[in-house]
């Protein structure tokens, strides 16, 4: 896939203010590194976004990430290999994004209050809704970018 625009000079405003507010909710955020990329995969998987798959496994395996658990994603349910708090976060990321088919929002939820404190469900809530943004570009637009200039990018913008 081949991008068709270069966001950053269509709209260098507007996408530099996208990116500088992801990375500044990552930060207020202050999840385990770990919790947070296994998010944005699975939220990525779902929204069929190959580049923010590719960026966030990416960055899971530098966090100390397992290709065991990475693969395992689509089948948290029934893999052993994820904690109670990593559960709640996941069934609530799928809850999310998959809000349009009522998907066990309730049931979702009630497993986040068990393991989140009310901050960090906003927190959570507002990485999922990030996340989801950035794969509505990606694959809008056909972006695909190496996981390192993205991180470049990244880092020059912060």
């Amino acid at each position: 896939m081949t991008t068709k625009i270069d966001l950053f000079a269509a709209a260098p405003s507007l996408m530099k203010s996208w990116q500088r507010t992801s990375i500044e909710l990552e930060v207020a955020a202050n999840f385990d590194p770990i919790l947070s990329e296994l998010v944005k995969i699975r939220a990525s998987q779902i929204n069929g976004c190959a580049n923010c798959i590719n960026l966030h496994a990416s960055e899971a395996r530098e966090n100390g990430e397992t290709e065991q658990r990475i693969y395992l994603l689509p089948a948290w349910r029934e893999a052993p290999c994820y904690t109670d708090r990593e559960r709640a976060a996941l069934g609530w990321t799928e809850a999310l994004t998959r809000l349009s088919e009522g998907r066990e929002h309730a049931t979702a939820y009630e497993t986040l209050k068990a393991e989140f404190t009310e901050e960090e469900q906003v927190k959570l809530t507002m990485m999922i809704n990030i996340i989801s943004g950035w794969n509505r570009i990606a694959v809008g637009f056909g972006l695909y970018v190496d996981a390192a200039a993205i991180k470049a990018t990244r880092a020059s913008a912060a």
